[in-house]
């Protein structure tokens, strides 16, 4: 639907500069060749054929600008910073669907928590929101995340991972609230939910609506030190994670197989995941 959406919308911009160039080239014709002036019988025909050859360069500039501000450049790959316009383009839908797997979702709740906030506030077309957030399950012994021991091995640290798992209930509870919101606004449906895996944090995946994909590997081998806790520990940075794209849009049947192949593997995993505390009650 969106590639048709896409084509229609080239297809009137093409008419339109077509009809704008026409008029233009017909009226400046229309000055130095007798017969068509004489058919047009129009003496001020040149200022509007030249008010439309303006119209034409305004229009097409106008297009690129705001093309370029609403939509997404086609791209392989992005920082993980960059992820805001494909979650706002995700956003315009009449159906919102996110799937993530990460580390705690962080870099995911940054970008949709204002989002929502502003859908509660104008709901516009939207009608309904799905977010599915899959992260490790930070309750039992992990090489990542851990401390780094004496040789570098990883040592694990139940201190630490409950730390990474309150950060993870935190960003969840705050969904939920806004979960609630929804529930008793009424003009959109909403469900967010977290679930957890057994394994470390090793891939970053972000599907929106079940048509863009994107993917990155975390460097699992990533030290950060937290004075803190007086430690240094293997702690991925998910904001400095690369992620490559694919998309429906693309056209080819190996990325619309690509696709196919992340939402299948992220249904199954989210079939297999256990339900975090918060909603494993309801579940």
């Amino acid at each position: 639907m969106g590639g048709l959406r896409w084509y229609l919308a080239k297809v009137e911009a093409v008419a339109v500069r077509v009809v704008l160039l026409g008029v233009a080239v017909t009226g400046v014709v229309a000055q130095f060749v007798k017969p068509v002036g004489d058919a047009l019988q129009d003496k001020v025909f040149l200022g509007g054929a030249l008010l439309s050859l303006i119209a034409y360069v305004l229009y097409d500039a106008v297009k690129g600008l705001v093309g370029a501000g609403e939509r997404p450049q086609a791209r392989v790959r992005i920082n993980s910073r960059e992820l805001g316009p494909y979650i706002r383009e995700a956003f315009r839908a009449r159906e919102v669907s996110v799937r993530f797997i990460g580390y705690t979702g962080e870099t995911l709740f940054n970008e949709v928590y204002h989002r929502l906030e502003a859908l509660l506030e104008s709901p516009r077309r939207t009608r309904k929101v799905t977010i599915c957030i899959l992260v490790p399950d930070f309750s039992v012994e992990m090489a990542v995340p851990s401390a780094v021991g004496t040789d570098g091995e990883p040592v694990d640290d139940r201190q630490f991972r409950e730390r990474v798992a309150r950060s993870c209930r935190d960003y969840e509870q705050q969904l939920l609230g806004l979960e609630e919101q929804f529930a008793e606004d009424r003009r959109v449906e909403a469900r967010f939910e977290y679930r957890s895996f057994r394994g470390i944090p090793r891939d970053k995946v972000c599907i929106l609506n079940g048509d863009v994909v994107l993917h990155g590997l975390y460097d699992v081998t990533t030290r950060q030190r937290h004075p803190e806790l007086r430690r240094e520990f293997y702690d991925p940075k998910g904001f400095d994670t690369n992620l490559h794209i694919r998309t429906r849009q693309e056209g080819t049947e190996e990325a619309v197989e690509t696709v196919d192949h992340w939402v299948k593997h992220f249904d199954g995993m989210w079939r297999l995941a256990a339900a975090t505390s918060t909603r494993r009650g309801s579940s």
